[in-house]
């Protein structure tokens, strides 16, 4: 006896469908389809001898049949393409997804399992339910134990009766870019490490000591983290325009020794790119008539300049025995990584410059090792005065007497120091400037990180500014509301990002402290870096400089004289 005629009913219920066939119904093996999508997951599993649609559903049925069409096209996208309904579950996918997920066969099953079980990373750790729940499109990113991460996007389809019930969800595989963002991160992370140092440490060591330290660290985030085994970096004489070296490993001696200049001829790649401050990559040695043999048996190399503000001060190249090993992507890299290591040359540099005597030294470590303090004293005194104001007058005016035997002892130091250091004991790169307009300003510093408040004092004191420094906003409320008596600070210099406050409010608190609409502020921020737009509206309310960081001691000077009113300095 042969077997009943298969027959799939896409209706609202299989009562419609018996009464669709009356008497016969009983000729015939009747599936029922409760709508076109569960229709959909019995046409990718068995074989109809028969489709019936009702009516409701025909304008539903002729989109998913030009689908159906199109299946040989999904499966030849480098995307996945799966539909979904409520509960997850894998109606049907095309081929991508069945790669991805090692199985091939996947309808009934749960589409995180057939994934793996990925972690989901955001924005939306609930993709699919948002989506169903708000009828809108919705995406996230999953992360799978095989370091693979997918960007899912899940569109609901929308029916005629109710909310929708299933999703087309569309998968894109975006490890390399996830990997890559992950690498950068790493890679400026490194640089920042590379001269970060701490007051002590550098006390216990020596110029030779620091400059290895630092060249141990970028050799080893070279090697282990940009994977480059062949370095070659010299640094550029701004004097004579000969590139020194300072770091050689895998070079052969003769060319780890040559003498290169910074011009265009005639002195190899190395010289190319620190005249023309322009990568190269060289993806061919035997072939590129600037390249002079570097490492042993080399077919490729990369080199970069070493920038700081715009200015070459030396050059960064990596060698490779394979032709063409460089990417596109190897040439990103080792820029960001340039970039901090350019940073750290010259953080180092303003470091370890010698003294030009024994007593500027002394005198040197002897106001940096009271200033801090000095500064706790001054923050403790204000903190404490806030308590008493309005209470105990006598315990405020003794504090006060504290606060300006504290400022008289920073002011004295400075005075005998200024006297004992001779001007060229200072490091300074350039022709020592006179400011006159710095000259006994007095400046607030506020940064949560010491060594900012620090470097604060060595170099703006350098100037004859009276410098103060305060951890939070909090705290330099308290002493920008105890100098007004004073006379006020001229210049208040503040991170855009306080531990208790954002910039932006800082001035709005000052603004109401020193009843002023426009507040002597200067605010410091890393580049692109602005949280809530505070930038923006501080500029907006009569904010006068903005100080992005990293930034140079001339860039520093000039925003505080931008705020002061004071013309450009006169160099000596």
């Amino acid at each position: 006896m042969s077997e009943k005629p298969k027959i799939l009913f896409v209706c609202d219920s299989r009562e419609t469908a018996q009464e669709a066939l009356g008497p016969a119904v009983d000729n015939f093996e009747v599936v029922f389809a409760s709508n076109p999508m569960r229709g959909l997951a019995y046409l990718t599993r068995e074989q109809f001898d028969g489709v019936y649609v009702s009516k409701d559903y025909l304008k539903q049925a002729f989109e998913i049949g030009k689908f159906l069409q199109n299946e040989q096209i999904l499966d030849g996208m480098p995307d996945g393409v799966v539909l979904l309904d409520s509960e997850n579950t894998i109606l049907w996918t095309n081929d991508q997804v069945r790669r991805w997920s090692g199985q091939e066969e996947l309808l009934g099953t749960n589409f995180y399992s057939a994934m793996g079980s990925p972690e989901i990373l955001g924005p939306d750790f609930c993709p699919f339910h948002t989506a169903l729940a708000t009828g809108t499109a919705s995406s996230s990113t999953l992360r799978a134990d095989d370091h693979r991460f997918f960007h899912v996007h899940a569109a609901p389809v929308h029916e005629p009766h109710g909310s929708s019930r299933h999703l087309i969800v569309t998968v894109r595989d975006v490890s390399q870019e996830m990997l890559q963002q992950q690498k950068l991160a790493a890679i400026h992370q490194a640089g920042m490490e590379l001269a970060d140092l701490s007051p002590e440490e550098l006390s216990r060591m020596s110029v030779r000591e620091r400059i290895e330290l630092l060249k141990s660290n970028i050799l080893h985030y070279t090697q282990d983290l940009l994977k480059f085994e062949v370095v070659e970096i010299r640094l550029l004489d701004a004097k004579t325009g000969r590139l020194e070296p300072l770091l050689s490993v895998g070079m052969e001696p003769e060319a780890a020794n040559r003498v290169l200049f910074a011009q265009p001829q005639n002195n190899g790649v190395t010289g190319f790119v620190a005249a023309t401050g322009k990568s190269y990559l060289c993806e061919d040695t035997t072939e590129d008539p600037l390249y002079l043999s570097g490492a042993l048996g080399a077919k490729s190399s990369l080199t970069v300049p070493l920038a700081l503000h715009d200015d070459v001060i030396g050059t960064f190249n990596v060698e490779s025995p394979k032709p063409r090993a460089f990417s596109e992507s190897d040439l990103q890299f080792l820029e960001i990584f340039t970039r901090d290591v350019a940073v750290a040359l010259n953080t180092l540099e303003l470091l370890v410059a010698e003294k030009a005597s024994a007593a500027a030294e002394s005198v040197e470590q002897i106001h940096a090792a009271v200033a801090m303090p000095v500064d706790e004293i001054l923050g403790e005194a204000v903190n404490l005065m806030e308590r008493y104001i309005g209470h105990e007058p006598e315990v405020v005016e003794r504090l006060q007497r504290i606060l300006r035997h504290a400022r008289d002892i920073k002011q004295v130091i400075q005075s005998v120091g200024q006297k004992m250091a001779p001007v060229q004991a200072h490091p300074q790169p350039l022709p020592f400037e006179k400011r006159p307009g710095l000259h006994n300003r007095h400046v607030l510093l506020v940064d949560e990180d010491s060594h900012v408040r620090s470097a604060g004092h060595a170099l703006l004191e350098r100037y004859g500014c009276v410098v103060e420094t305060a951890p939070n906003g909090a705290q330099a409320v308290f002493m920008v509301r105890n100098m007004l008596p004073e006379g006020g600070y001229d210049v208040i210099i503040a991170d855009i990002r306080l531990p208790d406050i954002s910039g932006y409010d800082f001035m709005l608190k000052l603004q109401e402290i020193m009843e002023i609409p426009t507040v002597p502020l200067v605010l410091m921020t890393g580049y692109g870096y602005d949280p809530g737009h505070s930038i923006v509206k501080a500029r907006q309310a009569g904010l006068q400089s903005v100080l992005y960081k990293p930034f140079r001691l001339d860039q520093l000077l000039d925003s505080v004289e931008t705020v002061l009113g004071v013309p450009g300095s006169v160099k000596t």
